[in-house]
């Protein structure tokens, strides 16, 4: 079995943790995650990604969890990563 997931299965991914967790197709924003975690990456750092695609969840989540909720914390994650300079 292969360490990593090809990028054709994330979807078979996402629906496992769907069903495993009781959740919509829509529950699991695939491009807007990937998104977040790439202006993170390039932005902030690699290891940055994962930690705030977690926070994301988090603080949408304490929010309501709405779609809309999701995309506003996402919004402010990128926008901090787009501005961010690591202290010296």
């Amino acid at each position: 079995m292969s360490e990593r997931l090809p990028p054709e299965a994330l979807d078979a991914w996402a629906e496992a943790l769907q069903e495993l967790f009781g959740l919509g197709a829509d529950d699991i924003p695939i491009p807007l995650i990937l998104d977040l975690a790439r202006d993170v990456a390039v932005g902030v750092a690699r290891p940055a990604a994962p930690l705030s695609a977690f926070v994301a969840g988090l603080a949408a989540g304490r929010a309501g969890g709405t779609p809309e909720q999701v995309r506003a914390t996402v919004a402010e994650i990128t926008s901090l990563a787009a501005g961010w300079q690591a202290e010296d």
